[in-house]
């Protein structure tokens, strides 16, 4: 059985008494921290700092190309998960909703502007919600509460601070040889071939990009297991229920058990859609119930299968990538990415080793994307707070350096083992904890626990 249940509130006095909650990161699960904060409790402040991104965008919500679409549809992208058609409606009342249904699945430039407009009524004079376009260098627990050192030199006090940093993203190339998955892609010569590391769904966004650009070159794709994120169809979720979880189970029993209600739902007439989507309900209650070593196994052995059958991209943007691929412009390849390296005559090109093979193969390409998704050092990659909290012990990378090590109830794991009482964490800084929280329908559901626990406490 699992440990614990996702999210389980631990009693009123489980936190200290709280009226002022520093939000450090302003993108979707700071803004989803900050309303239900704000909507808990008369009582509380917020105050949300972020230094890079619009509010509410970060970089998942950041991108200006329309065909970059949610890979979820309009009915779960609420933020609220007792207002399940907040979104939809607010999504009705604007010209860009015209025509969309439940089931639709609408930009996520779209759903960047939706979250935005979440703290439209918690703004102004007088109100509980201050917003700072600032970055936060430290935070430091004090006897009654945190104090936030902000770049500039200014300092900030709270009785409570959460982190909602996202994830880890590598900075520029120093090189300036590959360029990131949400970097800005220069313009391209529409004949010249571009290389992309990973096939996962950065991938998809930054085909869909070349393609609406006019590209006419060859787009190649290198990931070490070829795979690519299956799209999106119709689903009725298998209604599996806790009982039915082989919770603590070795990852070879818990894929067989995955296999067998995939086989249930298509003999029953639908996809092995219908099975994953009732698996997702206790996605995390899975991870807590493994052991180190069955969660190590699970990312060597299985993650991949996972996040491209659970990760679904909408059947317009793979109808687009079978076309490329029917067109010959668009080749997967399997294999391992080594680096990238200008030739003799200046030229750029991918250095790769294909799968199977000991030699290694230098691809020409005018571009490098490196698309490889999330899962990146989180030491390495640190933002200057989180590389702090390490540096002084306040924080650790939990054993298989997913990020920061957390508790099943959000606190912050001191390197001595200590849970924070003044530092939470959400969203995909606690992945190490919960796993699949990176989705707008897992984060919700962990920040209205949160928000619940932490009124109780004010």
């Amino acid at each position: 059985m699992s440990r614990i249940a996702p999210f389980a509130p631990r009693p009123p006095d489980a936190l200290p008494g709280c009226r002022h909650v520093l939000v450090t990161g302003g993108g979707a699960s700071g803004v989803l921290m900050a309303v239900h904060l704000l909507t808990r409790d008369e009582a509380i402040r917020v105050t949300l700092i972020e230094g890079r991104h619009i509010l509410g965008c970060g970089i998942a919500y950041s991108t200006r190309d329309s065909d970059h679409l949610l890979n979820t549809r309009v009915h779960n992208m609420s933020a609220f998960p007792d207002a399940p058609q907040h979104f939809q409606h607010w999504l009705e009342a604007r010209p860009e909703g015209r025509g969309k249904t439940p089931n639709t699945f609408v930009s996520r430039q779209t759903y960047g502007a939706y979250m935005g407009d979440l703290l439209t009524p918690w703004q102004g004079a007088g109100n509980r919600l201050t917003c700072l376009r600032r970055q936060v260098l430290r935070l430091e627990e004090t006897a009654g509460g945190v104090v936030a050192h902000l770049d500039g030199g200014a300092r900030l006090s709270g009785d409570l601070a959460v982190l909602a940093t996202g994830h880890a993203v590598p900075g520029p190339d120093p090189e300036g040889l590959v360029l990131g998955a949400w970097a800005t892609v220069p313009p391209t010569p529409v004949g010249a071939p571009v290389v992309i590391v990973g096939s996962g769904l950065s991938m998809v966004d930054q085909v869909l990009s070349l393609v609406k650009s006019g590209h006419r070159g060859p787009i190649l794709t290198v990931s070490r297991r070829g795979q690519m994120p299956r799209s999106h169809a119709r689903s009725t979720p298998m209604a599996v229920g806790r009982c039915d979880v082989p919770f603590g189970a070795p990852v070879s029993r818990l894929l067989r058990w995955a296999r067998g209600l995939a086989g249930e739902a298509e003999a029953q007439g639908g996809t092995w859609r219908d099975a994953v989507d009732g698996i997702r309900n206790h996605a995390a209650a899975i991870w807590q119930a493994m052991g180190l070593e069955e969660r190590a196994r699970f990312l060597r052995h299985a993650v991949a299968w996972w996040e491209v059958h659970r990760h679904r991209i909408p059947a317009a943007s793979g109808d687009g990538i079978l076309d490329a691929v029917a067109r010959g412009q668009l080749v997967h390849r399997r294999g391992a990415f080594l680096r990238a390296e200008r030739a003799p005559d200046g030229s750029l090109r991918a250095v790769i080793r294909p799968h199977g093979q000991g030699a290694e193969v230098a691809l020409p390409a005018a571009r490098i994307i490196d698309c490889r998704g999330i899962r990146h050092d989180p030491e390495a990659n640190a933002s200057p707070l989180i590389a702090d909290l390490l540096a002084r012990g306040a924080a650790r990378i939990d054993p298989l350096r997913l990020g920061v090590e957390v508790t099943d109830d959000c606190r912050l794991v001191a390197a001595d083992g200590r849970a924070s009482d003044r530092i939470l964490a959400i969203g995909p800084a606690s992945r190490a904890a919960f796993w699949e929280i990176t989705a707008i329908p897992d984060i919700r559901a962990q920040v209205a626990m949160l928000a619940a626990r932490i009124a109780a406490a004010a």
